[in-house]
């Protein structure tokens, strides 16, 4: 399986950085979590004088196998036709990624539809779609592996074109709240039926159901039990690939903004196979899926806003860009009070 080779941030410099930050002209600690912001940056920068550069927003699409149970009100043909839609402009994730300044990079990771050329869609397909892990393993090891390679050459294509040192990832996949709950619950312990929520908009019944599914899946799994065999088992093409980007962005020092449930599970999944890509992670919402709330808990994080979105395609994360901005700004344009005639008044 592909490897990376993930620093924890060295924290030598922490102390300057607090000191710094203390010692803008201002109470310690009124600005709250800008200042906790700001400590994060500067230590994966390294540098007291942090900088957000080309900021992008990479958005895997796939489509997975288990929606053959109908533990979803979307039908699988919302993927490819939201992907197309994504390409031309007018979805939710363009305004927002228009308004605040992100490149959105679109990749196929697994529709299951053939993507005319053309379309400014990268085409990583490994599969039309996952199989169903109701009755097997939703993708075989060497799709697993090829998956981590895939999401790492789409970084290393950023990195080597442009100058981004901050990026969030987004999905499209009918039935990938499915996967997410399975991961959620493997890699946290939380009972099965406290990760489960309502996905595109199901009701109690569909909710029971998609329970129901999940619960008779878990009982199917026949891996060999390690982080890598159930992510394979139960996975999306889209998250295995998110996964492999988040790790690559980690391992070249670049912010990674997670966005909601989805994007949760999979740096949640990321985290057991290399922890710590954690240092690089800033966590932008906290989504409306019933199981997000207790999945940040159990990594011990705190997400910047709470909208109830339950989008996904990054949105929350896109929308947490100003916050991460003004905490840079504080940094890098307040005074000190060595700086200019106030004095220290805390």
């Amino acid at each position: 399986m592909m490897t990376f080779n993930i620093l924890p941030v060295n924290t030598a410099l922490r102390q300057q950085i607090i000191d710094k930050i203390d010692n803008l002209t201002k109470p310690k600690g009124s600005l709250g979590r800008l200042e906790e912001l700001a400590l994060k940056i500067c230590l994966v920068q390294q540098t007291l004088t942090p900088e957000l550069r080309s900021p992008h927003n990479v958005l895997f699409a796939a489509d997975h196998g288990v929606i053959e149970e109908g533990v979803s009100v979307s039908p699988k043909e919302v993927t490819w036709q939201q992907l197309g839609h994504f390409s031309k402009g007018g979805a939710g994730i363009n305004f927002l990624c228009e308004q605040h300044g992100f490149k959105l990079v679109l990749v196929d990771a697994g529709v299951d539809y053939d993507i005319p050329a053309g379309r400014g869609i990268i085409d990583k397909k490994v599969r039309k779609s996952t199989r169903n892990f109701r009755h097997e393993a939703a993708m075989t090891p060497d799709e697993f592996d090829l998956c981590l390679r895939r999401g790492a050459e789409v970084m290393d294509e950023i990195h080597a074109t442009t100058d981004c040192n901050i990026i969030s990832f987004g999905e499209m996949g009918s039935g990938n709240t499915s996967a997410s709950s399975m991961w959620m619950h493997l890699f946290t312990g939380i009972p099965l039926e406290q990760c489960i929520g309502a996905g595109a908009g199901l009701d109690n019944a569909g909710i029971r159901h998609k329970y129901n599914v999940l619960s008779a899946s878990l009982d199917g799994y026949k891996g060999d039990g390690s982080v890598e065999s159930k992510m394979a088992w139960f996975g999306g093409y889209e998250m295995v690939m998110a996964v492999g980007a988040m790790l690559r962005a980690a391992e070249l020092g670049m912010i990674i903004i997670v966005d909601g449930f989805i994007m949760t599970s999979c740096i949640l999944a990321a985290s057991k196979l290399c922890p710590a890509v954690l240092d690089y992670a800033i966590f932008g919402h906290q989504g409306d899926e019933s199981g997000h709330k207790l999945m940040l808990e159990a990594l011990g994080v705190k997400a910047l806003l709470h909208l109830d979105l339950r989008l996904g395609e990054g949105s929350g994360a896109v929308c947490a860009y100003p916050i991460i901005e003004s905490a840079i700004r504080m940094i890098t344009r307040m005074d000190t009070f060595a700086q200019v005639s106030v004095t220290k008044y805390f």
